[in-house]
């Protein structure tokens, strides 16, 4: 029965990739039966990675018992919270390999430069510029920067006292349970293969106005498909097929090729803002605000091009020093990177009226428009070159977060490739392989508003996590300040996602704005002065706690009260198909291997 036979964790794919690093080391001879023995030096046995079936997916009897089961195991894995020491010692010991420490501050810099600026600025500036925003496109950035910037101090203390590659998956899970770690954990999938299929239709976008055509007219178009996913773009497939060599590389080559290409990169954009500016006419912007609040909506579908610095967070289980190098890193990527998209969108509302902006290659039409065609066509034509940021970096996923299971770094489709390349290579595969599905169908404009709703869900709940643990230590805190803390969060959430949605609505009076600002107010006022923190961070923590995780989770929730409704709609659908497969399969795989932990005294 296939029942019997099926893995609990990602299904048969996973199975036929883990089997296949089963054969290719067994042809590989002298070296195979090397590494076969130092695996088990390790205490290793490839046989035993393969992971049984779960006790529930043993037989159908068992499966029913379980299922019956579903309300008892699902309170149980509500409440369950991993801990700081276990994702440190045990859990990243099931990985099979360690991580090699090899990269500093400045490399996470570098590496949170390739990661975000990317198709955000060379593409969509130029939709949301002529489109939401005009000029105060500007405006959006800086809302959209300083949303990433509350977010990034989040991650930072996070990644700094749990430096393990399971990233906002591990974070939630220690904090919020297994549960909710699972959610992030579909999201995270989610934000890894939308944001490497909008990067590559974007190339394609570029790539077609730099030999003065149209982008559909590289694009198949299948007629008989709803519209918003009939054009068919094999330049995408081919573009993440070819990062996908440099995503399965080491990780210091791939930090190597990130200073070429990274630095490339600022080059160009120096050049296109001193080049632009000396072609400036300052009455382009004199109708600064023509759509008025819509900036706001602008803002979070900007937030796109902001998204990839969370993937340096995972990157801390390969610092040297993650006390020093990941603070420094972080911000410092997220400070260069917020001035940039600035600058740009100035130069490129300076350079034309925001009316004859064009949406699939701003700059390049913005410099033949000024006469400028040179540079069109040799600067912008090697920017689009390096505009690969989510396949090659951003996109890398660590040990691939399983959402199903209570610890993330224990498969052996991450840790088959490792061994050789320290690594996961089969992951990295597997991940590239559902984001050239989605490139090949999916409008850019869709994937970008399903990431933002998925990355500013992510970003949202590590703030929520981060205030849960200052405030709370299981076994230290008591009992009223434990339900003092709940009742500031809840009123917190409540009063965020009342003013998004109110916002949403269309709500232009200032007393509803007046009322859910003021719960805010007092919601966290409260939290500051009527809840003791509970636990103070080691080396580095984000200051004015619980100000700025606060304001992060208002900010994250205003946004996500901006994006239209049809995205909310293909977002829950894909929640809506988490919870089924969590409910059948995840929950009941997850419960088993934690009782068979527990059991084994882990």
């Amino acid at each position: 029965m296939l029942l019997v036979r099926r893995p609990s964790h990602l299904g048969f794919l996973i199975c036929l990739f883990e089997g296949a690093g089963i054969r290719r080391k067994k042809r590989h001879g002298d070296g195979g039966r090397k590494q076969r023995r130092e695996d088990k030096e390790k205490g290793l046995d490839l046989q035993q990675a393969r992971l049984p079936p779960e006790e529930s997916f043993q037989s159908w009897a068992n499966y029913t018992k379980a299922l019956k089961e579903t309300g008892t195991r699902l309170k149980d894995r509500i409440t369950s919270r991993s801990l700081d020491k276990l994702e440190l010692t045990e859990i990243r010991g099931r990985s099979g390999f360690e991580m090699k420490k090899t990269l500093s501050w400045w490399d996470l810099i570098w590496f949170g430069i390739g990661a975000v600026i990317g198709a955000g600025i060379f593409v969509l500036t130029g939709q949301e510029a002529r489109d939401s925003a005009g000029p105060a496109v500007i405006l959006s950035y800086v809302v959209s920067g300083v949303s990433a910037m509350l977010s990034v101090f989040c991650y930072t203390e996070f990644a700094v006292e749990i430096p393990v590659a399971g990233g906002s998956f591990a974070y939630l899970r220690v904090e919020l349970g297994d549960f909710m770690a699972f959610i992030a954990a579909g999201n995270i999938l989610l934000e890894y293969v939308i944001g490497g299929a909008a990067v590559a239709r974007s190339w394609t976008s570029y790539f077609a106005t730099l030999l003065n055509h149209h982008p559909n007219d590289f694009r198949i178009h299948a007629a008989s498909l709803n519209p918003d996913y009939s054009r068919l773009d094999p330049i995408a497939v081919a573009v993440i097929a070819i990062v996908c060599l440099a995503a399965v590389s080491s990780t210091k080559a791939t930090s190597r090729f990130n200073y070429v290409a990274s630095i490339v990169h600022l080059a160009i954009i120096v050049f296109i803002i001193i080049a632009g500016l000396t072609q400036a006419n300052p009455k382009n912007l004199s109708d600064f605000t023509p759509f008025g609040v819509r900036v706001f909506s602008a803002s979070a579908v900007l937030f796109f091009a902001y998204v990839g610095f969370d993937a340096v967070s995972t990157m801390a289980e390969e610092t040297k020093n993650p006390a020093k190098d990941i603070p420094l890193g972080l911000v410092g990527a997220m400070a260069i990177t917020t001035g940039c998209y600035c600058l740009l969108a100035l130069t490129l509302c300076l350079m034309q009226p925001y009316s004859q902006i064009d949406p699939d290659a701003p700059f390049s039409v913005a410099f033949q428009a000024i006469g400028m065609d040179w540079a069109a066509h040799r600067r912008l034509r090697r920017a689009q070159g390096h505009d690969d940021r989510a396949p090659r970096v951003g996109r890398r996923p660590g040990p691939l977060p399983h959402p199903h299971r209570p610890h993330p770094h224990g498969s052996s489709m991450a840790s088959r490739g490792a061994r050789h390349h320290r690594h996961p290579v089969n992951a990295t595969v597997v991940m590239l392989v559902a984001t050239a599905v989605i490139a090949f169908f999916t409008s850019l404009g869709i994937l970008s508003n399903l990431l933002s709703i998925s990355t500013l869900f992510i970003f949202m709940m590590v703030a929520v996590a981060l205030l849960v643990r200052r405030y709370y230590v299981s076994g230290q805190t008591n009992d009223s300040d434990r339900n003092k803390l709940i009742a500031a969060l809840v009123l917190i959430l409540a009063s965020s996602m009342a003013t998004a949605a109110y916002w949403a609505a269309g709500g232009m009076g200032w007393a509803g704005y007046l009322v859910s600002v003021l719960v805010w107010l007092l919601a966290t006022a409260f939290l500051w002065w009527g809840v003791p923190q509970a636990r103070a961070p080691q080396t580095w923590g984000v200051p004015l706690v619980p100000w700025l995780p606060s304001a992060s989770i208002a900010i994250n929730a205003f946004l996500l009260g901006s994006i239209d409704g049809p995205s909310f709609v293909r977002f829950g659908i894909w929640t809506a198909l988490l919870l089924v497969y969590y409910f059948f399969f995840g929950l009941h795989a997850s419960y088993d291997t934690a009782k068979a932990a527990s059991n084994d005294g882990v």
